[in-house]
């Protein structure tokens, strides 16, 4: 019966070692894999670090003054230590991290794969931003003020034409004291036809409001000159940030028509004529004093009185509309254009950052692409561990380490060994328990050779 077990434990060993076969190629697969990839790796990770380099040069260079010797090479110095630190991290990585394979290490590599990760950031990454986007951002920068400056200097000018508005009222009521006027030459008011007391009133208001219209005409001739010239400085403005010129020429051109029309904005808001037409609406009611009935009778001198007082009122009702209305222009917010600033291209870039994510997003890939690179060697080699073959191959170990695998080698034959040893005599047992009746039995029969010759 032991015999017969025998030969069924046989498929077993061999469909193990079987499915052995099949793991065990892929594994060497993956292991060679990496042994051909590792300068690949490294040769990557460096083109990465060096392209990371060079445009933090082109960004930290906007951000430095002093002598183009100095910026150039502090610069310089500044983007290769960021290249090396940049390189070395991630080389570090790359040879350390798939190799920690307890849960607490694993997590502390990654901890400092994060941690670094935030430092290339914030030393790196913004400069390449601002080297990829930075004259786009300033260009962003000058188009939106450019916008602020023409609705300031649209406001300025409403401002300043509403009082345009009040000149067909004093126009009206000039014409209506001039007609007054005639009328009471013709004598219409006071019965008596010629040139009086009332006629001389009338003529005084008439000429006075005639006088504020025409103030009120030309003011609205300067504020077209003025809205004129403002509007040539926000062209010129938006030449330059159309142009394709160096952007910091353009930013400085830009600052210079800015100042210039923050002044015809001022200029706009100075020019408005509602404070005078205020002060003359003043004047006309709290300043009138009604002149004496210059009349030969006493009849036509209570006449005069009559209609100069009717006068009066019209005036004040005239002087309170335009108050009224000068008020309301008065009341208007006054406008205060901000000043420009001039922004570096890394400033800019910070500002407007939501307007660029796809240019942040090419800055900060060229620093965290080999991220991507770790975990896939991490991946690997957590599969070859799988599969039971060792992550390092002949021709990558040190002479240390092949000592050390020889002696493991060694032990663990003789422990083979000892086990088949130990093994050997539990197996032989059973055989010599059931010899041992044959013998017994044998001892006890006697040959048939020998009981013939003793007979």
């Amino acid at each position: 019966m032991p015999l017969a077990a025998e030969p069924a434990a046989v498929p077993s060993s061999s469909a193990s070692a079987a499915h052995a076969g099949k793991l065990v190629p892929s594994s060497l697969l993956l292991s060679r894999g990496v042994d051909r990839l590792e300068v690949m790796l490294k040769l990557t990770t460096a083109i990465l670090a060096l392209g990371a380099g060079v445009y933090t040069y082109l960004g930290v260079r906007e951000l430095l003054n002093g002598s183009p010797t100095t910026v150039f090479f502090a610069a310089l110095i500044y983007s290769v230590a960021v290249s090396v630190g940049i390189y070395a991290f991630w080389v570090f990585l790359m040879q350390f991290m798939p190799h920690v394979v307890d849960r607490t290490g694993r997590a502390l590599m990654f901890g400092c794969m994060i941690f670094g990760s935030l430092m290339i950031v914030a030393m790196s990454s913004w400069l390449n931003a601002s080297a990829l986007a930075g004259a786009a951002a300033i260009r962003q920068h000058l188009s939106i003020t450019v916008q602020d400056y023409t609705r300031d200097l649209d406001a300025a000018n409403t401002n300043a034409i509403a009082a345009q508005g009040l000149l067909p009222d004093i126009q009206i009521a000039a014409s209506r004291f001039a007609k007054l006027a005639d009328a009471e030459r013709a004598g219409s008011l006071t019965g008596t036809s010629g040139s009086g007391t009332v006629v001389q009133l009338l003529t005084q208001m008439s000429a006075q409001l005639d006088s504020l219209g025409k103030e009120v005409e030309a003011s609205g001739k300067r504020v077209a000159v003025l809205f004129e010239e403002g509007g040539k400085h926000l062209a010129k403005m938006r030449e330059l940030v159309s142009d394709r010129g160096p952007i910091s020429e353009r930013s400085d051109g830009f600052a210079t028509e800015s100042l210039a029309l923050m002044g015809v904005i001022a200029n706009l808001q100075q020019t408005s004529v509602a404070p005078a037409v205020k002060r003359a609406a003043t004047s006309l009611s709290s300043s009138f004093i009604a002149p004496s009935a210059g009349g030969r009778s006493v009849d036509l001198a209570e006449r005069q009185t009559a209609v100069v007082g009717k006068v009066e009122t019209a005036i004040a009702a005239q002087a309170a509309s335009l108050a009224s209305a000068a008020d309301k222009i008065l009341d208007m917010r006054r406008i205060e254009p901000a000043r420009f600033q001039a922004m570096s291209p890394a400033e800019a870039v910070l500002r407007y950052a939501g307007d660029f994510i796809p240019s942040w997003a090419g800055a900060i890939s060229i620093d965290l692409m080999p991220a991507v690179l770790v975990l896939i060697l991490c991946v690997v080699h957590a599969a070859i561990r799988r599969e039971g073959l060792p992550a390092a191959s002949a021709s990558a170990m040190t002479a240390a380490e092949m000592m050390a695998a020889l002696k493991m080698a060694r032990e663990v034959e003789q422990a083979s060994r000892a086990v088949q040893l130990t093994a050997e005599p539990a197996r032989s047992s059973p055989v010599e328990s059931a010899a041992e009746p044959v013998v017994a039995t044998d001892e006890n029969v006697t040959a048939l050779s020998s009981a013939r010759h003793n007979k």
